[in-house]
């Protein structure tokens, strides 16, 4: 390791966390700051490409694959670099919070993988960055353990060889952590916080343990923030004294525009790519988000009818299939978010049977593995897995040739029969005041009406009511959808809340800002890019 410089970084309007010493060390802070001077700028001008790219959908209402690229699209010669046997076999991950419970169950859970996450599903509070990675490193060292203040209920680790391999996911590009600034009062990039501490912290550890620094790369939306990604890693491998290839990183195929470049994502990472993942809220979102003027046609229904099997869906699957195989990566499905009911059997009857013919069709389809938001889901996803890939690692072998997904079938969104409900507006408008309520408390996780929810949920709930409002929509019960009717039912539902909880737990939450911060990203005349830019401004801590 090269010797750290003094690290020009402040923390700034922080209380002090216990243990942070552990973490924000002089030398990890230098290696962060280090990252920060490289990289930012170059983050700074993919940001700005974003915005670009963006004006040029809203002015052709399409999108392509690139012309500039065709010759890595032709090439058959070139693979991803080899899976470690750590990441060799994923067929269950499960993604959840670094808090210190949900450390351990994750572990414990006979999952494959762990997606250790800090970005959707943690909100960016101080307590949650640095907490969350002080889980991590006792995690590794095997001095975690945790003790339900309710229940008295402990939990431990199980041994090393039955624990979850972990894949930390840092936070997206577009956000900032306020509370680590250079000498010019400039934020550093969470994405590098996050990296940089958790690569700082266990790379080296993790080799010891037979494992590695694997990440899962989200919203990335083309194959040149790919490329500052791999930028990234050899910069920390050589400052670390790492051998180059020793990071992984999967990336989460979760925008419209990256769904047209994942060979080339593929290619950019190729020493360190792993494999694809399929999302479905954050594409969803990220197909309103670009095509928001592009008329009726990219009018999406309510979101809980448009499943994976829609056509423009399947079609975005099955080339993510095709390409990560074509390319020897993996490729990992989408989410089972069901939580299930303690106290309702029926219930969870019915969910267990879509979470199975769910996890049946990927694995059918040629998915390597796929995630689940509950340890009670692992059990269902293993079985559906493990009856297609009996003792193979994966089924890379199925090149799906019989793929053949043109540019327009990712966008054909007009392929869909279903239309916007009533229903569906009153959903967007609960689920969105729910999440944001929990998320401003420092939550990124909420169980919500027997659903994992994370903030791709409030997402594609705001910009939802946002594209049903400015495309002047017709519900199945004949209103239009206007601002007036979206404040209307915002007012009923909190008024439910207000009743359900009672005067004393209501005013102990954050609804009303929780109400007015969701109609504020949902009527705004100008769509926010990210509904957690705005959000993170009212977090405290």
């Amino acid at each position: 390791m090269s010797a750290p410089a003094p690290s020009p970084l402040a923390i700034v309007d922080a209380e002090a966390l216990p243990r942070q010493e552990e973490v924000l060390t002089e030398p990890a802070l230098a290696f962060v700051a280090a990252l920060h001077r490289r990289f930012t700028p170059r983050r700074d001008e993919l940001l700005a490409r974003r915005a670009q790219r963006r004006a040029e959908i809203a002015r052709t209402s399409t999108l392509d694959f690139l012309p500039e690229t065709a010759a890595v699209r032709a090439d058959d010669s070139w693979r991803v670099a080899p899976a470690p046997a750590a990441l060799e076999d994923r067929r269950v991950e499960i993604t959840g919070p670094t808090d210190r419970k949900m450390t351990i169950n994750a572990l414990n859970s006979g999952a494959r993988v762990w997606l250790a996450d800090f970005e959707d599903a943690s909100a960016p509070t101080w307590e949650n960055v640095v907490t969350g990675q002080l889980n991590l490193i006792d995690a590794y060292t095997r001095s975690i353990d945790f003790t339900d203040p309710g229940s008295g209920k402990s939990y431990a680790l199980r041994p090393n060889e039955e624990l979850a391999t972990v894949v930390m996911r840092p936070r997206g590009w577009h956000l900032n952590e306020r509370h680590l600034t250079d000498a010019d009062g400039t934020p550093v990039p969470g994405a590098l916080v996050d990296f940089g501490l958790y690569f700082f912290h266990n790379a080296k550890r993790l080799i010891d343990l037979g494992k590695g620094p694997y990440f899962y790369l989200p919203k990335t939306e083309s194959h040149l923030e790919a490329r500052l990604w791999n930028e990234v890693f050899v910069f920390a491998q050589d400052y670390m004294g790492v051998p180059q290839g020793t990071v992984r990183a999967t990336v989460l195929i979760e925008t419209i525009t990256a769904a047209y470049e994942m060979e080339e994502i593929l290619y950019e990472l190729r020493d360190h790519a792993s494999g694809l993942n399929a999302g479905r809220w954050d594409y969803l979102f990220s197909i309103v988000k670009n095509f928001r003027d592009g008329g009726p046609k990219f009018v999406l229904p309510d979101r809980n009818a448009v499943t994976m099997t829609a056509p423009f869906m399947r079609a975005y699957t099955e080339l993510l299939v095709r390409t990560c195989h074509k390319r020897g990566a993996h490729a990992i499905g989408g989410m089972a978010a069901f939580i299930p009911s303690r106290r309702d059997a029926e219930v969870n009857k019915v969910a267990f049977e879509k979470v199975r013919a769910d996890k049946d069709r990927e694995a059918n389809d040629g998915f390597d593995g796929s995630w689940v938001a509950h340890p009670d889901l692992v059990p269902i996803a293993m079985e559906s897995f493990d009856r297609v890939l009996g003792d193979r690692p994966h089924q890379k072998d199925r090149l799906r040739e019989d793929v053949d997904v043109k540019a327009e079938d990712l966008i054909a969104v007009d392929s869909l029969d279903a239309k916007p409900t009533y229903a569906g507006l009153v959903n967007a408008v609960q689920v969105g005041i729910r999440y944001i309520e929990a998320w401003l408390r420092g939550l990124g996780a909420v169980a919500i009406f027997n659903l994992m929810e994370d903030a791709a949920t409030a997402e594609i709930s705001r910009s939802q009511i946002w594209q049903w409002i400015n495309a002047e929509v017709v519900l199945d019960n004949g209103e239009q959808v206007t601002a007036e009717l979206a404040r209307k039912v915002a007012a009923e539902e909190l008024a439910g809340i207000r009743a359900e909880l009672g005067e004393e737990a209501f005013a102990a939450g954050n609804w009303q800002q929780a109400h007015d911060l969701l109609l504020k990203v949902s009527l705004d005349e100008d769509y926010a890019d990210f509904l957690t830019l705005p959000a993170y401004e009212q977090l405290r801590g």
